[in-house]
C-alpha cells in the first residue's frame, strides 16, 4: 500500500493537520496538502497525486470550481477526486456526484477509519 501520494486540499490548517496524519499513520501514504484551491492545482499539477481529497466550501475558488479547474487540465483529469464536505442532505450529494467525483466524506470524519475509507472509495488494497 505504501507508495500512494494523496493531495489534501482543505483551508482549514486543523482538518488538513488531522488528515494527513491519519493518512500517513494508519494509510502509510505520501500526503501533500494545500491549503487553496488554487495552490491544490497547482500541486496537483506539479506532484501528480494518487488521488485527492477535496474540501467543498473553501474561499476564493470553492471545491466543485477547483474540481470543474482539475478535470479541465489534461495533467490532473484522470486523478480520482473525493469531496470533504458538511453538506451531507441529499440533494448535495447528488449535485456533488453529478460533478463526476469519485467519492463523498462526510465532515467530521472518524480519523482512526479515514484511510480505510479512503481505500474503499477508491478500490485500493489496504
Amino acid at each position: 500500500m505504501n507508495g500512494k501520494r494523496i493531495l489534501v486540499i482543505d483551508d482549514e490548517d486543523d482538518i488538513r493537520e488531522v488528515a494527513q496524519l491519519s493518512l500517513e499513520m494508519v494509510g502509510g501514504w505520501q500526503v501533500l496538502t494545500a491549503s487553496s484551491g488554487p495552490e491544490g492545482i497547482e500541486v496537483a499539477s506539479e506532484q501528480k497525486p494518487d488521488a485527492i481529497l477535496l474540501d467543498v466550501m473553501m474561499p476564493e475558488l470553492d471545491g466543485p470550481s477547483t474540481f470543474k479547474k482539475l478535470q479541465d487540465n489534461p495533467e490532473t483529469a484522470k486523478i480520482p477526486v473525493i469531496l470533504l464536505t458538511a453538506k451531507v442532505l441529499s440533494a448535495d450529494r447528488q449535485r456533488f456526484a453529478e460533478l463526476g467525483v469519485t467519492a463523498i466524506v462526510a465532515k467530521p470524519f472518524d480519523p482512526m477509519n479515514l484511510a480505510t475509507q479512503v481505500a474503499e472509495l477508491l478500490g485500493w488494497n489496504f
